[in-house]
């Protein structure tokens, strides 16, 4: 597929814009799925949760006998060491259920719209052919680029449009951004979320005090304001940077062994800020906001960028 047929690229993004965060982009996405399969293998059903799903989100056989299994997992942007836990239930489940339930699982497909990290990539290798031996089970991966190969067939093209022509909303408006005076960028030389990157080895610090000023305006208009929807926005907002802040930690934390200080860290976890597309509408935030409001979660005392984050906070106590 390319920008020259005509239509637009496929951004798995689009789940989130669509939904509006991640929670509601994992049920968007488990959808596109079922319609997918279903245009592909006429006869595959998705199966409704209820109270459990069997480990099954979509199947393609009778639960009598045979089925083939895919198991549908937003993870985004990238699969990573957090995610094999997760992978290993997902499969367990759907082979426990299959004994306790009378059938047997043929095939299970493991769906994602990214791509793993060559770490993941390779636990990935060496679990599925384990599993495989151990079960019989064939088990088969279908990344980003699986899906959109698939996509761009003729039989899926009513569920690529339906699910990504209109993967672009239109641009809400935005607040403005506003100077950063020297006197103010002086006196948060002495903030703690600038203590926190300079513990973490970063020297220039003047685009984080950028970021971290003008996140602290757009919240005390918020605030001042008090509309419910916005006040709501920016904690959503903040709940978003937030985890993946929490996500990014948990992985270079136990990784720490060769990268004592979590080199990277930052970099990564503000370039998935930037990219989200998970973050509320109703918060007329650019980037400059979001990497701000990461910031001030910093500055709250529940983040930081070395291991022993917390001990800085403390230290940074009135």
């Amino acid at each position: 597929m390319s920008l020259a047929s005509g239509e637009p690229p496929i951004n798995f993004a689009a789940h989130q814009i669509r939904a509006g965060n991640v929670a509601g982009a994992r049920d968007d996405f488990e959808q596109m799925l079922a319609m997918l399969i279903a245009a592909i293998h006429p006869g595959a059903r998705a199966i409704a949760a209820n109270p459990g799903d069997w480990g099954i989100d979509v199947l393609l056989g009778e639960l009598s006998g045979l089925i083939v299994v895919w198991q549908s997992k937003y993870f985004w942007p990238v699969v990573t060491r957090s995610s094999r836990a997760q992978i290993r239930e997902s499969f367990d489940s759907a082979l426990a259920a299959a004994q306790r339930n009378g059938y047997r699982v043929d095939q299970w497909i493991l769906c994602v719209p990214s791509s793993m990290d060559p770490p993941t990539a390779q636990w990935w290798d060496t679990w599925r052919a384990r599993r495989q031996r151990e079960t019989g089970v064939a088990i088969e991966l279908w990344h980003e680029t699986v899906l959109r190969n698939l996509l761009i067939k003729p039989d899926s093209a009513d569920v690529r449009r339906h699910f990504y022509d209109p993967y672009t909303p239109a641009p809400g408006p935005r607040v403005a951004l506003h100077a950063l005076d020297p006197d103010t960028a002086t006196e948060l030389e002495r903030a703690l979320f600038v203590r926190q990157l300079r513990a973490a080895g970063h020297v220039e610090l003047a685009g984080a005090k950028y970021e971290f000023f003008n996140a602290e305006l757009l919240a005390r208009e918020i605030l001042d304001k008090a509309l419910p929807r916005e006040i709501e926005a920016l904690r959503e907002a903040d709940g978003v940077v937030h985890g993946i802040w929490e996500a990014h930690f948990n992985e270079a934390y136990q990784r720490r062994e060769a990268n004592p200080r979590l080199h990277g860290l930052h970099a990564q976890v503000m370039r998935d800020i930037r990219e989200s597309a998970a973050f509320p509408v109703a918060l007329a935030a650019g980037p400059v906001h979001r990497c701000g409001l990461m910031h001030r979660v910093v500055q709250d005392r529940r983040a930081g960028w070395v291991p022993h984050w917390r001990a800085i906070a403390v230290e940074e106590q009135p």
